[in-house]
């Protein structure tokens, strides 16, 4: 593998189609598309200052890197990455990708990142400003993860998460096969229209929470005080170990809760409306 080292890049396409390379302590200026069509690239505390500095991919580890604001929108339409101990700053990084290993990364403005991709392994990864964070992906694996930002994991399959706190209002909507063990999730309108989510002690805030869900599964869950009116329209199975402020017109299932402050079943319930209620007290 060729060794590029101690290097500075600009301008358009420095290192087009390069393959084989390892780049330590090589600086990219602003420019663009610094390593587009690339395959087998190694980056080791690099800096990444221009635009599109990884399109088109296949094969590449990053480490000890930082991906500078300019850098925006860095890594599209690759393929095997495995990246660590990187600071990225720019926005908008991950778009239809296939094979995305990130561990102690920092993504700090992650609004509309990871979008359309595939086979993604997250492991202790904190994100900030991360609205619209992976719209239309699947295939996910997440442990020890921090997220603030909205409308978060909307449209994605097959996600599996562990040990996280979620700040999003209006995430998991039209999920499909998601779990989520030991974590906190926070925000309004937790999970509609979600197909197979399933929640093992997880801790739940926010109004509105788990309505409108097929296949809904809650196993030893608490919810916070403002989780009110809860369950609308879901088939569930549900556990919860604390109080739930309320409850409406849950479709159909069984709900098993500490106690219930309210329970709302009115002329809007649907068929077959026969959610079983069982409460301690």
């Amino acid at each position: 593998m060729e060794i590029i080292k101690d290097k500075e890049f600009g301008g358009e396409r420095p290192l087009f189609a390069s393959q084989g390379i390892k780049l330590e302590n090589v600086t990219v200026h602003a420019g663009e598309s610094a390593l587009k069509c690339c395959r087998n690239i190694v980056a080791s505390h690099c800096r990444f200052e221009g635009k599109y500095p990884f399109w088109h991919v296949k094969g590449f580890e990053i480490s000890g890197c930082e991906f500078t604001p300019g850098a925006r929108a860095a890594l599209w339409y690759s393929s095997g990455l495995r990246m660590t101990d990187t600071q990225v700053d720019a926005p908008k990084m991950f778009r239809e990708m296939d094979g995305v290993d990130l561990e102690n990364v920092r993504i700090p403005d992650a609004q509309e990142t990871l979008w359309h991709c595939r086979n993604v392994r997250l492991r202790n990864v904190e994100v900030g400003n991360a609205d619209y964070l992976f719209m239309h992906s699947d295939n996910i694996d997440i442990d020890n993860y921090r997220q603030d930002g909205n409308y978060s994991f909307q449209y994605c399959r097959n996600v599996v998460i562990r040990n996280a706190e979620i700040n999003s209002k209006d995430a998991f909507w039209n999920t499909e096969n998601v779990t989520v063990y030991d974590s906190s999730l926070t925000g309004e309108y937790l999970a509609w229209h979600s197909r197979g989510l399933r929640l093992v002690r997880c801790h739940i805030s926010g109004t509105q929470p788990l309505c409108y869900c097929e296949g809904l599964l809650l196993e030893d869950c608490t919810f916070d005080a403002d989780a009110d009116l809860a369950f609308e329209d879901s088939c569930v199975d549900a556990t919860i170990l604390s109080h739930i402020t309320s409850v409406k017109n849950p479709r159909s299932g069984s709900i098993r809760a500490g106690s219930i402050g309210e329970l709302i079943l009115d002329t809007n319930i649907l068929a077959p409306a026969d959610c079983k209620i069982q409460t301690e007290s």
